[in-house]
């Protein structure tokens, strides 16, 4: 099995200076990488929506259910918001369990009411009052209330957040009301809270859609972001911000979203600066002040002049021998004391180990950042005065395959701190844990190390080279890429295949590998709402 996983570094040296037949088709076979690492002009399956495009959004779904079930916009609406905008689940419902029970579920009343019926004066059952025939409204449930006890519901229900499903005011009464209804007359008392009825309602596109998401973006960039099938994809806004959809952290793969809020919680907690103190410090009894034993004997004393033993922390007196110490008597040191102690010791000794490198290469990332501004340059030079060449595609890709790879380590320490860990002891035995791990380690450091070399070449002055050294440093640079992107895929397939595939009791699941990298969200349709 390991084998199927396993990139040998003979890969590496697939290039012979001294072979020009071979040369030729080694290039010819990078030009092709090159083609299928451009960029193409792919419809994406994920979209963003502004503050513009919202309205046509929302418009979009609303439509399509108004056209399958002839329905007018405001039923489609509350159709649609009872089944979190879910357009295909809406469609399923009335397929498999027929219109009535579609609309009685989510409170949709198609009863006909004939308004010119109605008396002259109508009781109200609200307020108890009689009421002109034209200062009351019916609604499609046919239950008539007047219009003040009917502004009165609905301004309660706006400011209580609940504008997107407001019921008729009827005892035991499901139906939903004609936001028209609620509009005219919530208008008429106050303008602003109709608005804000209407911001909730187009709002309730995202809030309640599971579909659409608001990109986390700090500050907010104000769009959404809409997939169409699985939420557990990685995606890039509009605004350049890169996102896991399911939890809404940064893209995070090939960590679980599981393993990733846990890894965030053990960043942020003071618990190892706790378990250091633990291990090396003891409170006095008396002050309660942290006291470190700076020598062999076990009867410290604190600066508040208190005499205490450190194996056990008790208080004591301040005399002693080489056997005991006066007014105490802790018997044996415990076992189990000194096993807990060594454990926390090598507990924070493992975290340290996978945090300094997760930083490491996070730091990197970072400096890395300005790297393709300064290859840019370098192209520009190379246009400029090489005449020869006007294709240097290969650099930018190089240049991207880095950026995407590197964002690949940095998560993959704290995917493996987790992975062979505590979290999935009971998944295995000691013995199957070690061969999982060193299998895993070994794709790590084989793209770790193709990475390192890879960003070294890309720092190479190549601007200045003769045309035959930067045709050598070309083809060095594709095959390295080539390479890279090869193995960011093995390490994937482990993952997936090897590891959390191999799991019984535990569900967790990754991203899939994008040579690409992250997905870009498309912007969407202000017409349309496609």
């Amino acid at each position: 099995m390991e084998d199927d996983y396993y990139v040998s570094s003979e890969d590496e040296g697939c290039y012979d200076e001294e072979d020009n037949d071979r040369e030729d088709n080694l290039e010819e076979e990078m030009m092709a990488y090159v083609e299928s690492e451009t960029p193409k002009c792919e419809v994406s399956s994920t979209k963003v929506i502004s503050k513009e495009s919202l309205l046509a959004a929302q418009r979009g779904d609303v439509q399509r259910v108004m056209d399958v079930l002839s329905l007018k916009e405001y039923h489609a609406r509350t159709l649609l918001i009872h089944y979190r905008w879910d357009v295909d689940k809406v469609l399923a419902v009335y397929v498999e369990r027929g219109k009535e029970l579609l609309y009685e579920k989510a409170g949709v009343t198609m009863e006909e009411h004939d308004t010119s019926q109605l008396s002259s004066e109508v009781m109200c059952d609200i307020c108890m009052e009689e009421i002109p025939a034209n200062e009351v409204t019916v609604m499609d449930c046919n239950h008539c209330f007047c219009n003040k006890c009917w502004t009165e519901h609905f301004i309660v229900k706006i400011n209580e957040g609940q504008s997107r499903r407001i019921k008729c005011m009827a005892h035991k009464c499901n139906a939903v009301c004609d936001e028209a209804i609620i509009r005219s007359l919530v208008s008429a008392r106050d303008p602003n809270l109709a608005e804000k009825f209407d911001r909730f309602l187009l709002e309730s596109y995202i809030e309640d859609n599971r579909k659409v998401k608001w990109c986390p973006s700090v500050p907010h960039c104000g769009n959404a972001i809409r997939i169409e099938e699985d939420e557990l994809i990685e995606v890039q806004c509009a605004c350049g911000k890169q996102f896991c959809f399911r939890c809404l952290c940064e893209a995070h793969s090939p960590c679980s979203c599981q393993m990733w809020e846990q890894w965030l919680k053990k960043c942020v907690d003071e618990s190892q600066t706790v378990n250091y103190i633990s291990v090396n410090t003891k409170p006095c009894p008396k002050c309660n002040k942290l006291v470190n034993k700076d020598g062999g004997c076990n009867l410290v004393t604190c600066i508040c002049g208190q005499p205490f033993c450190w194996l056990c922390g008790a208080p004591t007196g301040a005399d002693h021998t080489w056997d005991s110490i006066a007014g105490h008597e802790c018997g044996r040191f415990k076992e189990v004391e000194e096993t807990d102690l060594e454990q926390t010791k090598k507990d924070l000794f493992r975290y340290t180990h996978y945090f300094n490198r997760y930083q490491a290469h996070k730091d990197s990332l970072k400096l890395e950042a300005t790297l393709k501004e300064t290859v840019e340059r370098k192209i520009k030079y190379l246009e400029e005065n090489l005449s020869s060449s006007k294709d240097y595609s290969w650099a930018i890709n190089a240049i991207n395959r880095l950026f995407r790879s590197r964002r690949i380590i940095v998560y993959s320490y704290p995917f493996a701190y987790h992975m062979f860990g505590d979290l999935f002891k009971k998944e295995r035995t000691s013995e199957q844990k070690t061969i999982k791990q060193n299998l895993f380690e070994d794709q790590q450091q084989q793209l770790e190390a193709s990475l390192e070399k890879l960003s070294m070449l890309t720092q190479e002055p190549f601007e200045h080279y003769s045309e035959e050294k930067l045709h050598d440093l070309k083809l060095r640079m594709m095959n390295l890429s080539s390479l890279v992107d090869k193995l960011c895929l093995k390490l994937f397939e482990c993952i997936e295949y090897d590891l959390l595939g191999k799991l019984q009791f535990s569900v967790h699941r990754i991203v899939s590998y994008n040579s690409d990298g992250v997905e870009k969200a498309s912007e969407i349709n202000s017409l349309s709402g496609f």
